[in-house]
């Protein structure tokens, strides 16, 4: 069990990188596979690729040497040990790939800036302050399968005034708080951020930049690697 569930978290981290291939192999599980409810329904990819980012739901194969997985409800012990797992992978590699558009060190070139909820923030005074940016859009697999994760880090930090999340969206303020009913996003979300993307280079998605009190790049991220989340947290602790 544990190897199949670790070749589902490494498989479903990396999708947004790559394209899948048109194959299925013995050890891998892609948008392919055969996932069958507890029915013996086959559940299309995105329904069981849903369920199963949502932590509560996991694989496992339908028989002994099967090419064909169920989908199962976990319990609360087998997801927190699935947490352990996911945990212990992310902190055993090493950093994730950086983002071009940003260089560790250099001064962040910052705007005015508000969110859709009309809050302002002043990034070219931003010294004293945490920033913790992510430059995203709607229809970004991988942006969307973050989302969950970076809101328990805006939870874990919501006393501390000195940390601030803005995400920089492309996509319009109807369609975002359209998108926000029913997918909440806790950070403060940007809408028409193309101008702010194009100003840093950002071509890629998501990019994640973390600004520290110095007004200094600290650490910056593209794409959704299984360590993501993990340096995001790790360089703010650093930055406390």
């Amino acid at each position: 069990m544990k190897k199949y569930l670790m070749l589902l978290l490494l498989g479903l981290s990396l999708k947004g990188f790559t394209q899948a291939p048109s194959h299925t192999t013995s050890n891998r599980i892609d948008q392919n596979t055969i996932v069958k409810d507890g029915s013996g329904t086959i559940l299309p990819y995105k329904i069981w690729q849903k369920l199963v980012q949502s932590g509560e739901y996991s694989l496992r194969p339908a028989k002994s040497g099967s090419q064909e997985y169920l989908v199962y409800q976990m319990t609360e012990d087998e997801k927190a040990k699935a947490l352990e797992r996911r945990k212990a992978m992310a902190t055993s590699m090493g950093k994730p790939r950086a983002s071009d558009s940003f260089n560790e060190g250099e001064k962040f070139r910052g705007e005015k800036i508000t969110d859709i909820n009309g809050n302002k923030f002043d990034l070219r005074k931003i010294e004293g302050k945490i920033y913790v940016i992510n430059f995203w859009f709607i229809n970004c697999p991988p942006c969307k399968q973050e989302i969950p994760e970076l809101n328990e880090l805006v939870k874990q930090y919501q006393d501390n005034k000195d940390i601030v999340f803005l995400a920089i969206a492309l996509d319009d303020k109807y369609s975002l708080k359209q998108f926000l009913k029913t997918s909440p996003f806790n950070y403060n979300v940007v809408d028409d951020g193309r101008y702010y993307a194009t100003k840093y280079g950002v071509t890629a998605y998501p990019t994640h930049v973390i600004i520290g009190k110095d007004g200094l790049v600290k650490f910056s991220t593209v794409g959704l690697a299984p360590n993501t989340i993990h340096w995001i947290e790790k360089t703010i602790k650093e930055q406390l």
